[in-house]
């Protein structure tokens, strides 16, 4: 007889699955107190904004100031925001380029930036509509 009896194997089963059936309601379920955080000690800063336009000439706009725009080449670039972080290091910036300016133009602000330790750093975009 070479074929494996399987009824035991099912029998094991089904009490197994009675067993847990009985036993799972009885079962309590842990909860976790999570703690509650009051008001915000400070309000978000708002951010820098460099705007890369057609022509990839750079504008700085600082929201905290007013929002004055800045033309800037890319040399003093970094030297301007950290200028601007010193003040507040979580202050983010933003990047926001021109439709018709190609990604790489982007690209090459996001990564001077990073080579210059400017942290926080994210595109802006217009919502779709």
């Amino acid at each position: 007889m070479n074929e494996i009896n399987v009824v035991p194997y099912i029998d094991v089963m089904l009490v197994l699955l009675v067993i847990f059936m009985v036993t799972a309601p009885m079962i309590q379920t842990g909860s976790v107190d999570l703690p509650s955080v009051g008001k915000s000690q400070q309000p978000p800063a708002a951010p820098l904004e460099i705007m890369i336009k057609a022509d990839q000439s750079l504008v700085l706009r600082d929201r905290a100031k007013g929002a004055q725009e800045v033309a800037v080449t890319r040399a003093e670039l970094p030297a301007r925001l950290k200028e601007a972080q010193a003040k507040n290091p979580q202050q983010p910036v933003l990047i926001a380029g021109d439709k018709s300016v190609k990604y790489e133009a982007v690209l090459s602000v996001m990564d001077e930036l990073q080579r210059a330790q400017v942290t926080k750093i994210g595109l802006l975009v217009q919502p779709g509509k």
